[in-house]
């Protein structure tokens, strides 16, 4: 069995599945075994000098009663045990997902796209297999073959006694080799990470690696991963090969044996000879033989299945040692039990005597920040490059966890609101553009597909982008392609913008989200800011000074503390850092209108 705290609810949960098709495959295994003492009728009949063919007529009708009763018991555990384990395959990517979600953003800095994706796919694959025709080798190796050793003990002990020991050296080979088996699979598992991740990244950069023309540089370093991975998966390939091996030529003898044994057996009995094994009398006739044979065939099978079993539970053990690691990693960021959930909010900020430092940091990236942003306000956020500004939004989406009563949005203090409300609260428009592979529309109304078409237009002209998709053939049902790959930067932006307008929330944050778009451009969104956010809380990080100079507070960051945080006037007055990107932007203004 593939056992584990993740699995053994599943057993419960799909029981009824697994009882009825192991009942089946015990009852196929049961029937079969009665073969061979109809093949030792047709032998005996056909050895006469006269052949009975009614008696001949009536094995054949009960040999076709055992495969029809075969038949049907087949069919009935292949749909209920294979239903079950691609049940719970099902069952546990769901869960695995639903983790994937609850994990902290740090977790993805540490493991790579690829490495998750290999846990729910191939990792997962394993877990399955076994469950489905690890189940039904496992039975088969367990009932058939003692059904069948009970039945060779009763016919001919002492021939049974024979074959013993090459049955044992099965046995025994499989329980030595499982553990290194298992620890060959994990590490061919992580070379498979390894190639999935390099694979992944260079899709997604290919754009990049034909503009600097390196695809031989990029095949030269898949080659070496390929080739890492192919080493190993050859190593692992080889022990399973041996493994099955030894096993066939453990069973070959065996079947050697009975027919050289068991042939000079009968020969004795015919010739007359009395034949003294362990003590008693043993008689085999030909049509002896030929039922011991038939029933050492129907052994052979488990014998198969169970070197088979040792190396897909290797597999599966590994892979299963994988994905529990991936859910029993640590939910850093909780929902609080009982946690506030907003109603009619407003959009009022506070920060007081806040810090924060990022997991595994060795520096504080905030530092004692104590400001408060009231209801309706525009607020810009800048600063030079590292100065804290994306932080500053971050940990108002609760993202992290933070020191509890240093951060207060409507008076009521983060750590201890609903997650899913406080972020529902929030509409964001993230410094990376982020686009999914679909169409333009439903990646504007993100929030709320089964909004009305109009809200999606509406969305579009605030962020100035609605022109831009009218010139589509396809308009709002042009597919993006994968991260937006068919779009300018300005359209992504304004995309990105769209969406998070598209949300209605009460606080709004824009994070350097027009950097890509022209002045005009900008100008337009601002104005739309100021005209449909009225009353409504905005926060824009800006690179340019001049996109949130007519706001109505300016917060300006310097090594992650507040060097001023008041109107754009005043800040030009007490900022040096205001001061020199207003100069410097200016300057460059100049030199581009002389040019």
């Amino acid at each position: 069995m593939l056992l584990g705290k993740y699995l053994n609810k599943y057993y419960l949960k799909y029981g009824i599945f697994f009882l009825l098709g192991i009942a089946a495959l015990v009852w196929v295994d049961i029937v079969q075994t009665d073969l061979p003492k109809y093949l030792n009728q047709i032998v005996t009949i056909f050895s006469k000098d006269t052949i009975d063919g009614e008696a001949i007529k009536k094995i054949c009708i009960q040999v076709l009663i055992l495969t029809a009763q075969m038949f049907v018991g087949r069919i009935l555990w292949r749909l209920t045990i294979f239903h079950a384990s691609r049940k719970i395959e099902s069952d546990i990517r769901h869960e695995m997902f639903l983790k994937a979600e609850r994990l902290p953003v740090e977790y993805y800095h540490d493991n790579k796209v690829g490495t998750v994706m290999a846990w729910f796919t191939n990792d997962l694959e394993s877990v399955e297999e076994f469950l489905g025709w690890g189940t039904i080798m496992l039975i088969d190796a367990l009932f058939l073959s003692v059904i069948v050793a009970v039945k060779m003990a009763l016919f001919k002990w002492q021939m049974a006694l024979i074959i013993a020991l090459p049955v044992l050296l099965i046995v025994v080979w499989g329980m030595i080799n499982e553990k290194y088996m298992t620890m060959k699979w994990e590490e061919r598992q992580r070379t498979y990470d390894e190639l999935y991740d390099f694979s992944q990244e260079t899709f997604t950069g290919i754009r990049v690696i034909k503009a600097f023309v390196k695809e031989t540089k990029e095949l030269l370093a898949f080659s070496k991963v390929a080739k890492k991975n192919l080493d190993v998966n050859v190593r692992f390939a080889r022990i399973t090969i041996i493994f099955g091996n030894i096993i066939e030529l453990i069973i070959a003898l065996t079947l050697s044996l009975i027919v050289g044994i068991g042939g000079y057996f009968v020969y004795l009995c015919v010739s007359g000879e009395t034949i003294n094994l362990f003590g008693q009398t043993l008689s085999l006739t030909a049509a002896d033989l030929v039922e011991f044979i038939a029933y050492f065939d129907l052994m052979i099978w488990p014998m198969i299945a169970l070197g088979q079993i040792v190396t897909m539970h290797s597999r599966a053990k590994g892979s299963l040692n994988r994905i529990i690691r991936f859910l029993d990693t640590p939910e850093i960021v909780t929902n609080p039990k009982d946690g506030y959930k907003f109603v009619n909010p407003r959009g009022k900020i506070e920060f007081k005597n806040f810090s924060f430092q990022y997991p595994d940091a060795d520096h504080l990236y905030l530092k004692n920040i104590s400001l408060t942003i009231n209801p309706g306000e525009r607020v810009g956020v800048v600063g030079q490059i590292g100065s804290g500004k994306t932080t500053f939004v971050n940990v108002l989406l609760r993202l992290y966890n933070l020191e509890e009563g240093t951060l207060f949005i409507d008076g009521h203090d983060i750590m201890k609101c609903d997650v899913p409300s406080l972020r529902s609260i929030i509409a964001y428009a993230p410094q990376d553009n982020f686009i999914f592979s679909d169409t333009i529309e439903r990646n504007i109304a993100f929030s709320d597909v089964s909004s009305e078409f109009d809200k999606v237009e509406s969305a579009a002209r605030f962020a100035a982008i609605d022109k831009d998709i009218e010139e589509f053939k396809d308009k709002y049902q042009t597919i993006s392609g994968e991260r937006g790959v068919t779009l300018s930067g300005g359209q992504k932006q304004r995309i990105n913008i769209a969406r998070a307008y598209f949300k209605h929330a009460p606080i709004f944050i824009l994070d350097d989200s027009v950097s890509a778009v022209d002045v005009k451009t900008e100008d337009e969104i601002l104005k739309h800011i100021k005209d449909k956010r009225e009353g409504m809380t905005t926060i824009v990080i800006a690179s340019r000074v001049s996109t949130v100079s007519s706001f109505d507070k300016i917060l300006v960051l310097k090594n992650g503390e507040v060097e001023a945080f008041d109107t754009p006037d005043k800040c030009m007055k007490i900022s040096p850092t205001y001061q020199k990107m207003v100069y410097l932007q200016t300057l460059e203004k100049e030199l581009e209108g002389g040019k």
